[in-house]
């Protein structure tokens, strides 16, 4: 059956609109938000984890999820602790994950904000007591709140200053500004904090200096069980910190202090206390359980408070994942709240973040480091180990954190109270999925469920159990029943339709077309919800379009390439949703590996202070052999968005010629999260930015496939620069200073790559006269104007343009191939497909005399043509 495409109404180029008027826009009315309960698990006795949905009242608005641990302070059997880093260390990050895990906690989120610059340690900026213990004591800082829950368990979320006071045996003493930290700037005064001041630091700094870039010289004594050990007059003590011991770290008149009064053999007692800056009070540290500061106050008194502390440096205003922690006004209950960032959920401002809280019943709370950091983990009910409750902002990577707030169990063994169905609850066509039987104890800990010989079946008619491997077989709700003697427990499965996503996004290795290649090829689908998850390679079923491959596990094997092909489609479909890969047939050369460089290779940077290097070096990690092009970045001092420039050339650059589609390269990551970009200069000396990756989020060499196709490049052009760029907007997100490097640089030149011909064609309503560039043709059917759309023959449209149109009659469903572009439409059905992605349109495709007729939007918009109407003579022109 021949097709036909039909196209809505646009402006013509006399001004003349097609006949269908806009409709009239109506005033924005106010979105409202509510907070709307999704599921509730617990995952030990007292401390329960529930799920929330932020519903807007505007439906066209994203829906954000919130995930809440809610611990009840009255059971006795559940504590709060502060987390750290490795081993207890206050400078060695480590992710929430790897806390829970060392530590034994059942739960937890992470905590302070901290700087993320690789030349920091990384400590936290505000207090953490851990068990009792002050391990870092506040910064001198505006507006930063803390939360704390006493040895009674009473929790605490206020403003504290720090003090303490150092008395020697002969009788002097000397204030102590504070311990282990990094060195910062003291507001309001933007002093130096290290300037005049004693420090100390125990055996929970583990950073390589005491601490880098204070600006001063240290004066040092080593303090064990009380007694001064040694001292060392204007260097550092090179002794380990014992775990009995400390090191006081004086300059200036603190550093005459040690000097005088702690010499060798001296006796040293050092005093600390909390004091809240709202009301005065002073707390002894130890009376505390833990404690965890923060950023920002945002809910008092159950209300939304005024923020304490400018939030433009946490992105305030914008949607971002949120971190926070907040008590129920009777101190009963606390909240550790994160909102989630991820695929098309993008989070919540501090505004709403506040009105979350307060739905939630908090009644004070205070803002936690959000954004990349945010991570909450939880162990599932019957489960030994800790999983990541939600994605994070890198997908089931967690960042290293400076601490973290953990959920622990008190709680003696249990006698067994229940089994647990374990396993997964989204699944895809065609996947298979092991499932695993679980027990808990009266206190909600897991048991060994050894003994226990589980039968299980599945219901709902959505798969099967088979060897005790459950097969989805088609899309929809379901269930998964383990019964163990009198014992039963179910799981909710759900099956993904192809009605469930929005997007299917194919990430090829390469897009060159070439007998014997082996392409991988990871797919991903975004489903309605804002979820981005990866679809197993069983799930897919492959078509392929001017070649023969086999797809198996994830890979395309190409077997052969048809004689005439110039491009190739290899389309990937899942319960009738698809998205094409365009392989084309062409060349992979060399652009640059840095062995043989003739031209010079410089450094530049905005602003003035930035500071880095750029060089060829040898012998760099998984480079041993070969020369790399290494680019150094400091962007400590300076403000607003900086940049460092690797120059190739002096500027002038590298020939790019030829008509490439895809710049590869290999990369050395430094996990900064700065973004990655290269500058070209085009045919007319225009330049061209294009990012090489939005976020540096790795370690190690990374090959980058960059579209140079999309980019507006014109050749001959010249690569000019390979620079990193650290934006002012999230800039507590991103490291300050790091190092990159890159190798093999590579062209794809692909040869018909282009969008299809640059025919013209003209057609008139209600005429099967037509004409492509001049030459007259007779159409099967008319274009056709219904209810103000115009609609025009698909197959005679795509193939005029250089396309193509199949029509498949079992599913009514029509494929335009055109260049790199795919199409794909149901007549009678208002979305189509465009490159994997969903498209809602105001009008369908319809069918006459056998034909089909599309929208001319589809023309216009989805295949990139201009569309010209002249109402005189009622003619559509295409060109």
């Amino acid at each position: 059956m021949s097709g036909a495409i039909a196209l809505s109404a646009v402006v013509g180029p006399v001004g003349t609109a097609w006949p269908l008027a806009k409709p009239p826009i109506a005033a924005a009315a106010t979105v409202t938000y509510k907070l709307v309960k999704q599921s509730e698990t617990i995952v030990t006795s007292g401390a329960r984890q529930i799920d929330y949905r932020w519903v807007p009242s505007d439906s066209t608005k994203s829906t954000e999820l919130v995930h809440v641990l809610a611990i009840d302070l009255t059971n006795p059997y559940v504590q709060l602790n502060a987390l750290g880093g490795k081993n207890g260390s206050v400078t060695a990050r480590q992710s929430v994950g790897a806390m829970a895990k060392e530590t034994g906690a059942v739960a937890g989120i992470n905590g302070d904000v901290f700087n993320t610059s690789s030349g920091s340690e990384g400590a936290p900026l505000g207090a953490q007591i851990t068990s009792g213990q002050l391990v870092t004591s506040t910064s001198k800082l505006i507006g930063m709140y803390a939360f704390g829950v006493t040895k009674d368990k009473k929790p605490i979320i206020d403003q504290f200053a720090f003090s303490g006071t150092v008395y020697a045996g002969d009788g002097s003493s000397f204030p102590l500004t504070g311990i282990n930290k990094s060195a910062y700037r003291t507001e309001p005064d933007n002093g130096y904090s290290h300037v005049n001041a004693l420090y100390m630091y125990t055996s929970a700094w583990t950073g390589e200096e005491r601490p880098k870039n204070s600006g001063t010289t240290p004066t040092e004594a080593l303090v064990v069980d009380g007694v001064v050990q040694e001292v060392a007059v204007d260097r550092a003590i090179a002794t380990p910190i014992p775990a009995n011991g400390y090191i006081l770290r004086g300059h200036k008149d603190a550093a005459e202090f040690i000097k005088k009064s702690l010499t060798v053999g001296q006796k040293v007692t050092v005093t600390s206390s909390l004091t809240s800056l709202t009301n005065g009070k002073s707390y002894d540290p130890t009376t505390f359980q833990m404690m965890v500061s923060g950023h920002t106050i945002l809910v008092d008194g159950g209300k939304a408070a005024p923020f304490s502390r400018d939030i433009s440096g946490l992105s305030g205003n914008a949607d971002r994942a949120r971190t926070a922690v907040g008590y129920s006004a009777d101190g009963k209950t606390v909240y550790l709240v994160t909102v989630e960032e991820n695929g098309s959920r993008k989070g919540v401002t501090l505004s709403e973040l506040q009105q979350i809280l307060i739905q939630l019943g908090a009644y004070k709370a205070v803002n936690l480091d959000g954004g990349g950091s945010t991570t909450m983990v939880s162990r599932p009910l019957g489960e030994f180990d800790v999983k990541l409750t939600h994605p994070t902002s890198y997908g089931t990577t967690q960042r290293l954190v400076a601490n973290g707030i953990g959920v622990f169990t008190l709680a003696p063994k249990g006698s067994v109270k229940g089994i647990v169905a374990s396993g997964a609850k989204t699944l895809f066509i065609g996947q298979q999925a092991t499932y695993a039987l679980k027990a808990y104890d009266t206190y909600y800990n897991p048991i060994d469920p050894g003994g226990l010989t589980p039968v299980w079946s599945a219901s709902g008619g959505v798969g099967t159990f088979n060897g005790g491997v459950f097969t989805a077989s088609k899309p929809g709700d379901g269930t998964i029943t383990v019964k163990a003697g009198s014992a039963s427990n179910s799981i909710g499965i759900h099956v993904v339709g192809g009605g469930e996503i929005n997007r299917l996004t194919a990430s090829p290795s390469t897009t060159v077309l070439a007998n014997g290649a082996t392409i991988s090829v990871p797919v991903k689908a975004q489903l309605a919800d804002g979820s981005e998850v990866t679809v197993p390679a069983s799930s897919l079923k492959w078509e392929f379009r001017g070649f023969a491959a086999n797809a198996a596990g994830g890979n395309i094997t190409v077997q052969s390439v048809g004689k005439d092909t110039k491009i190739g489609y290899a389309i990937a479909r899942y319960d009738g949703f698809s998205t094409v890969v365009p392989l084309a047939v062409g060349a992979e050369k060399t652009l640059e590996n840095f062995e043989n460089v003739a031209y010079s290779i410089g450094f530049s940077g905005l602003p003035a202070e930035t500071q880095g290097t750029a060089s060829l070096v040898t012998g760099m990690a998984g480079r041993e052999s070969s020369q790399v092009l290494d680019l150094k970045y400091d962007f400590t001092n300076g403000t607003g968005d900086r940049f460092a420039y690797a120059v190739l050339n002096g500027g002038a650059g590298i020939t790019v010629d030829g008509n490439p589609s895809t710049l590869s390269l290999d990369v050395l990551g430094d996990n900064s999260y700065n973004w990655l970009r290269a500058e070209f200069l085009n045919a007319s000396g225009k330049q061209v930015y294009v990012t090489l990756a939005s976020k540096i989020d790795w370690t190690g060499w990374k090959t980058l496939k960059v579209d140079l196709a999309s980019a507006g490049l014109t050749y001959p052009a010249k690569l000019t620069k390979l620079y990193v760029v650290n934006l002012a907007k999230d800039q507590d997100e991103r490291a300050l200073q790091g190092e990159v490097a890159f190798d093999d640089l590579k062209l794809q030149t692909a040869a018909g790559t282009s969008s299809g011909s640059t025919a013209s064609v003209k057609l008139t309503l209600n005429s099967k006269q037509a004409t492509v560039n001049g030459k007259a043709v007779t159409l099967d059917t008319a274009p056709i104007a219904i209810d103000g759309a115009t609609y025009l023959p698909l197959r005679f449209v795509s193939e005029s343009l250089g396309g193509s149109a199949d029509w498949e009659a079992t599913l009514k469903r029509v494929t335009v191939l055109r260049g790199d572009r795919m199409l794909e439409l149901w007549p009678g059905k208002p979305d189509l497909i465009a490159n994997g992605v969903r498209i809602a349109t105001t009008t369908s495709p319809i069918i006459r005399n056998g034909r089909v007729l599309v929208p001319i939007r589809v023309v216009s918009e989805q295949l990139g043509q201009k569309v010209d109407w002249n109402a005189a003579d009622k003619s559509i022109t295409i060109r």
